[in-house]
């Protein structure tokens, strides 16, 4: 079976938009810790408007998602690397 060809990208481009990607989510977990240190989980829920809060959760469950296969990617290349030695 012949492996299909990889798909070419544009090295610089994705690289700037992990930078980019990494700075906006420096600010998001900044809005996230100003909100933690301020008010507790309970208050959060008894007055936090409902709709926002179920978004920011799901966005945030997208993203563990989403960087949980980025790290395991990261962790299986690794362990290639140190096989390899």
């Amino acid at each position: 079976m012949v492996p299909a060809p990889r798909k070419q990208i544009d090295v610089i481009h994705l690289k700037a938009d992990l930078a980019d990607c990494a700075v906006e989510l420096l600010s998001a977990q900044c809005a996230a810790d100003r909100v933690r240190l301020q008010y507790s989980p309970q208050d959060i829920v008894a007055f936090g408007e409902r709709q926002t809060l179920k978004r920011a959760i799901a966005s945030a469950e997208t993203l563990h998602r989403f960087f949980s296969q980025i790290e395991a990617q990261i962790q299986h290349q690794e362990d290639s690397n140190n096989g390899r030695r």
